[in-house]
């Protein structure tokens, strides 16, 4: 027990040393997952530890920081830290997404570089093990496009509140000049710049269609509110269009892999009394959709919407066609 409240006061520690505005008490609880009296109790006994924690006003209540950082023993990671840390940059690497790879290998060398010679030592059996026992599973699919010069000049905008320009080579008018709003960006299969163009809505822009882009002195407006994992999730994937409710209906053999399967974060299931499971979810993105739903075979039914439902008999005649037997009747 005494060792598992010492585990919790040094995750505290590092939680306050690592954010800049604090942490409240309630904030405090959530994140050790304690009650609100515990967290009080952790955060006297971290004033002992820390005589330099900070007490900030942020009526009506009370943040809580240690602006001095912790020390290298307190920071020193573990043998586990670095080997997920080595195999999140192995499965950059590994879909070709070389741009962040690079990122995290140099951070990866930053944080063993500072590092005491002795805890390298220490460590080091362990993380040759960890690394040698964990692959990359490589899925099929499109090589994402990043370039660094691209990707460096949307963080430019974001970072000075600037609106970004380049030719874009898709859409009704390839090679067009435009000028947006950059939002942020969402890497998947195909990763995205997501942008505002004039007073228009957010849309998608796929970075490997972006040439010649530069950073533009005209400062950009973003809306208050906007988030940006919010704007994803109204998706089923990357394509934005009509938000519809979607209700699938997945056969008693396929329910425990359905029921293991994340097909939106708002999406609730149901499981009948023959053995089938019912998924509904509100969701836009209806074609990618169909298309995943192609891999479940005759294992789903779409119950609902219509317009689903033809774009998936749509794929499937397509299908036949293609390899020569007849389409769906």
């Amino acid at each position: 027990m005494r060792h598992d409240k010492a585990k919790i006061l040094i995750d505290l520690a590092r939680r306050l040393a690592g954010s800049a505005e604090g942490l409240t008490l309630d904030e405090m609880a959530a994140a050790v997952e304690v009650d609100r009296r515990t967290a009080e109790r952790l955060r006297d006994a971290l004033w002992d530890l820390f005589p330099g924690m900070e007490a900030v006003a942020d009526p009506p209540t009370k943040r809580f920081r240690i602006p001095s950082g912790l020390d290298g023993f307190l920071q020193a990671p573990t043998a586990d830290e670095l080997a997920a840390l080595g195999a999140a940059a192995a499965e950059l690497e590994a879909e070709g997404s070389t741009v962040r790879a690079t990122g995290l290998r140099s951070l990866e060398a930053k944080v063993l570089s500072a590092l005491r010679q002795q805890a390298r030592r220490r460590i080091a059996p362990d993380l040759e093990a960890l690394l040698q026992a964990e692959a990359i599973a490589v899925q099929a699919g499109p090589r994402p496009f990043e370039d660094e010069a691209i990707l460096a000049a949307i963080r430019e905008g974001i970072k000075a509140g600037l609106t970004v320009r380049f030719a874009y080579m898709g859409g009704s008018s390839p090679g067009r000049e435009r000028e947006v709003t950059p939002y942020g960006l969402l890497f998947g299969r195909s990763n995205y710049l997501v942008a505002a163009e004039g007073d228009g809505a957010p849309r998608n822009w796929r970075l490997d269609r972006i040439r010649d882009i530069a950073v533009s002195p005209r400062v950009a407006y973003r809306p208050d509110g906007f988030s940006l994992q919010g704007y994803a999730d109204q998706s089923f994937g990357i394509y934005q269009d009509d938000t519809e409710d979607v209700i699938l209906e997945f056969s008693p053999a396929a329910a425990a892999s359905a029921l293991r399967w994340r097909f939106h974060v708002g999406q609730t299931a149901e499981p009948q009394a023959d053995g089938s499971v019912r998924i509904a979810f509100r969701s836009s993105g209806m074609r990618e959709l169909a298309w995943h739903l192609f891999t479940w075979g005759a294992d789903v039914r779409i119950a609902a919407p219509e317009r689903l439902r033809l774009l998936l008999i749509d794929q499937l005649r397509e299908a036949a066609g293609a390899h020569g037997g007849a389409g769906p009747r």
